[in-house]
């Protein structure tokens, strides 16, 4: 007799009324939406997933509609053929693809990994249970207000932050040089995000200034598309340069980047990049390089759970990132994920992904919610 056989899915499109973040001057605040699936099976077992979409215009509700096309797809499937039901996903036609995918694959193997009575990265390998954090900061309005937040970020334990800045040279390199002043005998590290927004030029210039204060990395100071203006700043520079992780999402173009030696480490998000499946594939990729892949975790709980479960999973893997604030990402969870006061997150402790959603929440605050089972659609 099959096992887990999916009978229902739910889509929930949510957004936490606190949760409007801001990552450079050339954005408004930010709408932080949250689309959730939920799959149940005939023998009663369930899994749920997500990923976030941003903008500047309101609650998100064009993800959902892009899942909407593939759920009929798994009525009738067993949840144990994950790779099987990825192959069948990833056939469909339909916009927004590998992110889709990704909450659908990873609410499966949310729901098989609580079958197996386990946490989710100890199925798929346990290779340590808590992992150093990274702040990631919103954009504050001046270079006071950044040393403030920074010395709040240390005595709350972070031991690495990460700066979503101006994204204008000058501005971005006076910022560094006065943390740098402040905070060079402090024992913390610190990395800068420029959202894709410099010129080759303007990045090089930037990036050998960031390499003497002995910055961890120096992510996305081109368009992910640039991959020659990547490959060139990395052969004249020796501080780590990364991509944003948001654009190049399949494993034949991380594949490509890697090969051309654009990138120190790939960098992706499991609820961008297919889910877990392919996840786990790029990060087998990038180990037969000898790299990293420093997987984004700026999301909401159950974002930032399935991107842990990976990090803890395997060991090319060297930071956890936290978003700060993180109260407004915490909407419909009753489980947090939170830094520890010497700098680590540790592994929730129940299985699966070991999320507690507040589902009666979820329903309440949703935007909108589409439900399926064999009888078809119900809104």
């Amino acid at each position: 007799m099959s096992k887990l056989i999916i009978s229902n899915i739910t889509i929930y499109v949510v957004a936490g009324p606190n949760a409007r973040y801001k990552t450079s001057s050339h954005y408004s605040d930010l709408t932080i939406t949250n689309t959730i699936v939920r799959i149940q099976t005939e023998d009663g077992y369930e899994g749920f997933g997500s990923t976030i979409s941003w903008t500047e215009a309101g609650i998100d509700k064009s993800l959902a509609e892009s899942i909407r096309h593939l759920i009929p797809f798994l009525i009738g499937k067993s949840a144990l053929k994950r790779e099987a039901i990825y192959k069948i996903l990833v056939d469909r036609c339909v916009q927004l693809t590998p992110q889709a995918q990704s909450p659908i694959d990873i609410a499966l193997w949310d729901l098989v990994a609580k079958f197996a009575k386990m946490p989710l990265y100890q199925f798929l390998g346990g290779a340590r249970n808590k992992i150093l954090s990274y702040a990631s900061t919103s954009f504050l309005p001046s270079i006071e207000d950044y040393i403030t937040h920074v010395h709040e970020l240390k005595e709350q334990g972070y031991r690495a932050i990460k700066f979503h800045t101006w994204c204008e040279p000058e501005q971005d390199l006076a910022l560094a040089r006065s943390i740098y002043k402040v905070f060079k005998d402090s024992g913390l590290k610190f990395m800068m995000d420029v959202e894709g927004a410099y010129t080759r030029h303007e990045a090089l210039k930037v990036a050998k200034e960031l390499e003497l204060m002995d910055y961890i990395w120096f992510e996305a100071p081109l368009p992910d598309t640039d991959i020659e203006g990547y490959k060139e700043l990395r052969s004249r520079v020796q501080i780590p340069i990364l991509p944003a992780g948001n654009t190049l999402l399949h494993l034949n173009q991380i594949e490509q980047g890697i090969r051309l030696g654009a990138w120190s480490s790939a960098r992706v998000d499991a609820t961008l990049a297919g889910g877990v499946t392919q996840t786990r594939k790029i990060m087998a990729l990038a180990e037969a390089n000898s790299m990293t892949v420093e997987l984004q975790s700026w999301g909401y709980t159950l974002s930032q759970a399935a991107n842990l479960h990976l990090m803890l999973a395997y060991n090319n893997c060297l930071y956890f990132e936290q978003a700060i604030p993180v109260e407004a990402l915490e909407f419909g969870a009753k489980t947090t994920i939170r830094t520890d006061k010497d700098g680590y997150v540790h592994a929730p402790s129940g299985n699966g992904l070991g999320i507690e959603m507040d589902w009666q929440l979820i329903e309440k605050s949703a935007t909108c919610i589409l439900a399926y089972n064999k009888k078809g659609w119900s809104e």
